[in-house]
């Protein structure tokens, strides 16, 4: 773990020198490569995945708080991402999703058809959009995993999938190096459910 000034737009070191940049913590317990990471500064945590292996859930000072202990049908983590409201969504191969609480408590499970390349949260972590090998991005709802919307195929794989900071459009990133920009409105969704269930 590293500490970045913005000010001196510098990685910091001891004393919050610039001048011998040093890590602030060594994060351990995995025995084989890293497969992915994620963190979330407001709660201070760090969520990290190895080959074959768990996923761990460390503080930023380098603690180990627990490991997140999926079904025996997922092996090996691919993705995760971290919502502000304290929740984990992790993928792993042969498409399958899990959702943990923050304390490791296994909330949700799927298995998704496609291979997903791709997976983040809108920022009020209600809505998860997906994408992967088949070229569908898709909407789902995240507290329940319903699907919600599918886009239109495209011609190539998703690899990575982006949201503009207005949250009104949508950017993927294909296999063949193009970038498509879809239009995207979170409260359509929204109000559909508040009206079915108000």
């Amino acid at each position: 773990v590293w500490m970045f000034s913005a000010k001196s737009q510098a990685i910091l070191g001891d004393n919050n020198s610039i001048e011998m940049p040093t890590p602030r913590a060594v994060l351990t317990g995995h025995q084989s490569e890293i497969t992915c990471v994620a963190t979330i500064a407001e709660l201070g945590l760090v969520v990290s995945g190895s080959k074959d292996g768990p996923c761990l859930v460390h503080s930023l000072t380098g603690d180990l708080l627990h490991s997140l202990e999926p079904p025996s049908t997922c092996e090996s983590p691919r993705l995760i991402t971290i919502s502000r409201e304290a929740f984990i969504i992790l993928t792993y191969d042969q498409g399958n999703i899990c959702m943990f609480s923050i304390n490791g408590k296994l909330l949700h499970f799927m298995r998704h058809k496609d291979n997903l390349q791709s997976l983040i949260l809108s920022r009020d972590g209600q809505y998860m959009l997906m994408g992967g090998s088949a070229g569908v991005i898709e909407v789902w709802r995240s507290h329940d995993f319903s699907h919600l919307y599918s886009y239109p195929v495209c011609d190539s794989c998703i690899r990575s999938i982006a949201l503009t900071h207005d949250h009104r459009f949508l950017i993927a990133g294909l296999a063949t190096g193009c970038l498509l920009v879809f239009n995207i409105d979170f409260n359509k969704w929204h109000h559909e459910f508040q009206e079915r269930y108000t």
